[in-house]
């Protein structure tokens, strides 16, 4: 195209115009092409990419489009920010919250409070709801963007084992046939629970499966001690200097956070829910989740076809698929998951695990407790004898999670190991004893108690059926009373003003009072001024226009 010369959009939509009134292949589409090209001294080729273009005449606008008549920009503005802030204070957590049109009938009749220049009320007439709305749309005061996220950062840790996200989900499987152990004291069978702890800088998962009645701490440091413990063939172990986990029953257990304070761990709880103003937070996604997710579809489906027997069986089908998850590329590097954790160890190497005896010593909570004459005391159900030297004094007691043995302290003395009573009981039935003579007699006598009754002539006095309503005794005057006064707040009785009982008539009778005669009319007047009862109002009517009277509806 020669420099400075444009093909005006009219002449484009004419010409498009003409070659659509004729067939594909019509030999008057070439000379008109060419005529045109000709006359505005440009290619066939520029005039078909022109006509392939998208290109039209530009709509005629006012010179002020998208400014207010009305008031300045900086009023229009200030405006925005309050309909906007007025919309985000009554926002309630359906997302419901009050229209443009709603607060604009606000501001106009009552005003606003405002900081900055107290109570400000908007004339009438000087905006509308869909000028307003456009408005903030344009500024980008509206909904949609004020309540948008800010941008999400993705963070990913510089080093293997500097931070694990550590989580549990029931699995899909939900319980096993034949569990290897059941607390008679709950109801139903354990659940079969995935544990799972990811490393943030290589993805490297490792899981297990447990059966758990709940979210159990005791079952979630058992878990972590075998991910942080070397295993065979697996290199992933060591012990991370962060875990990030979620706020519920293991995250607030003192057993875990000691555990894991000892251990030299730092514990990251995800914040809770709307504590981060728009953003979301608490929310069940993120490098713990997705694998979680990704088991249950690619492995746990084939439960269907062969379902494990037993928690060992299925762990080690898991561990099998597993090693094949490691296996897999990492989520930016072109190596696998293990490869990149093996890359990246800290300086010195990984922090090694201690020994299971010592991660015993970790898990046990103290608790101040008073030692009988007998040297005996109990802790959680199970007694102990401990040295007569402590007999009848307040201790320290160190009782573990994992481990039946006991430890007291009284001043600078630390006394232990001391066994329980009778030698050790299985595991999972120490916690309780088997109720006793005593306590199946209390039971017994407390289910009897919510199916026992009494005869009512206990109440009443009387040896047959007591008879509602009573006659007053000879000699005994009535208790004296005054009738009730009902306020009557919703105008059931009487209606609240003449106009409102004429408008009640007219709808009984399905015709304007105007048109009845003189003579009915001053019926109405006379009965409007004797009474406003409805009840006697509308008989008086019933009775003078009966129906199929031809002055009645």
């Amino acid at each position: 195209m020669s420099a400075g010369v444009t093909v005006p959009i009219e002449a484009i939509v004419t010409l498009r115009r003409r070659l659509a009134a004729l067939p594909a292949r019509h030999p008057e589409r070439q000379p008109l092409m060419a005529s045109t090209a000709k006359l505005y001294d440009i290619s066939r080729a520029t005039l078909y990419r022109l006509l392939r273009g998208k290109r039209r005449p530009k709509d005629a606008h006012r010179a002020h489009r998208g400014q207010s008549r009305t008031m300045s920009a900086d009023e229009i503005e200030w405006w925005c920010e309050v309909v906007a802030a007025m919309k985000s204070r009554t926002t309630n957590r359906q997302g419901r919250r009050l229209s443009t049109k709603r607060i604009l009938e606000i501001v106009t009749e009552h005003g606003v409070e405002t900081p900055d220049r107290g109570l400000v009320k908007l004339p009438p007439g000087r905006l509308a709801a869909s000028t307003l709305n456009r408005h903030m749309r344009q500024r980008g005061y509206d909904t949609e963007r004020m309540t948008r996220e800010p941008a999400a950062v993705r963070y990913q840790a510089e080093r293997a084992n500097m931070l694990w996200h550590f989580d549990m989900s029931p699995s899909d499987l939900k319980q096993l046939k034949a569990p290897t152990w059941i607390d008679p004291d709950r109801n139903g069978a354990p659940t079969l629970m995935l544990f799972s702890v990811v490393d943030d800088r290589s993805g490297v998962v490792y899981q297990e499966y447990a059966l758990v009645y709940g979210e159990d701490a005791e079952a979630a440091l058992r878990f972590l001690f075998r991910a942080m413990a070397p295993k065979e063939g697996n290199p992933f172990e060591g012990i991370p200097e962060n875990i990030q986990l979620d706020g519920g029953p293991v995250g607030k257990s003192s057993v875990f956070k000691r555990v894991m304070e000892c251990l030299g761990i730092t514990v990251t709880p995800h914040m809770p829910a709307g504590s981060d103003g728009r953003r979301t937070t608490a929310r069940a996604k993120g490098k713990v989740e997705r694998p979680f997710r990704t088991v249950k579809e690619a492995h746990e489906t084939l439960y269907h076809f062969h379902e494990p027997a037993s928690e060992e069986e299925a762990n080690r089908r898991l561990a099998r698929y597993i090693a094949t998850y490691n296996s897999g590329d990492h989520r930016r590097e072109p190596h696998s998951r293990i490869d990149d954790w093996l890359s990246h160890l800290p300086d010195g190497g990984i922090r090694a695990m201690c020994s299971w005896e010592r991660y015993c010593a970790f898990a046990r909570e103290p608790e101040r407790r008073k030692v009988g004459l007998d040297c005996r005391l109990t802790v959680a159900g199970v007694t102990y004898e401990v040295t007569s030297e402590v007999a009848g004094e307040t201790v320290v007691v160190w009782w573990g999670l994992f481990d039946q043995e006991l430890w007291i302290e009284h001043g600078e003395e630390r006394y232990g190991p001391f066994d329980p009573v009778g030698g050790p009981v299985p595991l999972h039935r120490y916690r309780k004893h088997r109720k006793s003579r005593r306590e199946v007699r209390a039971d017994r006598v407390d289910a009897l108690a919510t199916r026992i009754g009494i005869p009512r002539s206990v109440l009443t006095g009387e040896d047959d059926i007591v008879v509602i309503g009573r006659k007053p005794a000879d000699g005994i005057a009535p208790v004296p009373a005054r009738p009730f006064a009902d306020p009557d707040p919703f105008a059931e009785l009487t209606f609240a003003t003449p106009l409102k009982a004429r408008f009640a008539i007219s709808e009984e009778l399905r015709l304007p009072l105007g048109g009845l005669c003189e003579e009915d009319r001053a019926f109405i007047d006379a009965l409007l001024a004797r009474t406003l009862s409805k009840p006697e109002v509308m008989d008086e009517i019933r009775r003078r226009f009966p129906p199929g009277h031809r002055r009645s509806g």
